[in-house]
């Protein structure tokens, strides 16, 4: 058997919550599942860094649950003990909803997730395309993975260049509606402070104007041993300042933080996402782009951003696969 070569029934390309949710209802019901992702870990944005003594959440802070989430309630159950109430936040003005929080971290709930999962991390594919009826995913490495079926969940420009590398092209009106997807960039900074901040309990607020969409404390979080606070920019400031020194934009952010900083930065670093958040997510939960051998593309730009949806978007595609659908 040649080793640089799997087989699996569902190639999930992505580990972040949706890929995870979709994965593990795909195995549950008796599929063979391999999961790949480019970075180090699972999560995506379910980010955590640590600077020192310092933790930060610095991808997504929190979620909540609504409607959007059946999926992720469905496993609440696993990840009793790998999740905690924290405040709650206006949804859409449909009122107020608990937020939640992942312990210790965001990233652990994609961890526990991704348990008992065949996931391979750092494999970075350059090319999807069909083979004698099937999928074949090949990796910069040289790493082959061949599926009956694909769940796509990173953002979906990089899924369709996958695709265009790998000779494949879509139905017209699906490669029109997936193409107009965008998503909004954001410049994050992370900042070590020498005194608690000014922030109040328990622990976000999201200014009413300037460059900061959202200031997290990371300590009255409840992640952080020492003062620490995520500067989330808007999307605006972050567009505009994409392509100039990071260091100066950094800068310009604590600045703007400053009212509600109230101590001295002991060491800060900044962090860009390119795919924040999508802009105009389409209603579906999931799409099929191709019926046999069946893509299907899942994430956050389906059914609306955030990680509820998100996760709700993953669990929407296993049924659909499992369904015939």
């Amino acid at each position: 058997m040649d080793s640089n070569r799997q087989e699996v029934d569902v190639l999930v390309l992505g580990a972040g919550v949706s890929g995870l949710m979709a994965a593990r209802a795909l195995q549950q019901a008796g599929r063979r599942v391999g999961v790949v992702d480019k970075g180090r870990g699972v999560g995506g944005r379910l980010a955590t860094r640590r600077i020192g003594d310092a933790t930060f959440d610095h991808g997504a802070p929190c979620f909540s649950t609504g409607e959007a989430s059946d999926g992720l309630r469905s496993v609440w159950h696993h990840l009793a003990g790998s999740v905690t109430e924290w405040g709650s936040e206006e949804v859409d003005g449909a009122g107020r909803r608990p937020c939640w929080r992942g312990v210790p971290t965001m990233s652990a709930v994609a961890k526990r997730l991704a348990d008992g999962l065949e996931v391979h991390t750092e494999v970075q594919i350059a090319s999807l395309g069909l083979d004698a009826g099937r999928w074949v995913a090949t990796a910069v490495s040289g790493r082959v993975f061949v599926a009956e079926t694909v769940v796509a969940t990173p953002p979906v420009p990089q899924t369709l260049a996958l695709l265009e590398a790998g000779g494949f092209v879509l139905a017209d009106g699906h490669r029109t509606r997936l193409a107009a997807i965008g998503y909004d960039r954001c410049l994050t900074v992370m900042a070590v402070l020498e005194n608690p901040s000014l922030v109040p309990p328990p622990g976000s607020l999201s200014p009413v104007a300037g460059p900061i969409e959202r200031i997290t404390d990371n300590r009255l979080k409840g992640i952080s041993a020492v003062p620490a606070v995520t500067l989330h920019a808007t999307p605006g400031f972050s567009l505009e300042h994409w392509d100039l020194d990071r260091l100066e934009s950094g800068r310009i952010l604590l600045e703007a933080a400053t009212p509600w900083l109230g101590s001295a930065v002991r060491t800060w670093q900044i962090h860009g996402w390119r795919y924040g958040r999508p802009r105009a997510p389409l209603a579906c939960r999931h799409l099929l782009a191709h019926a046999s051998p069946a893509l299907v593309f899942a994430g956050d730009a389906f059914g609306g951003p955030g990680v509820d949806a998100a996760a709700g978007s993953g669990a929407a595609a296993a049924a659909a696969i499992l369904s015939g659908r």
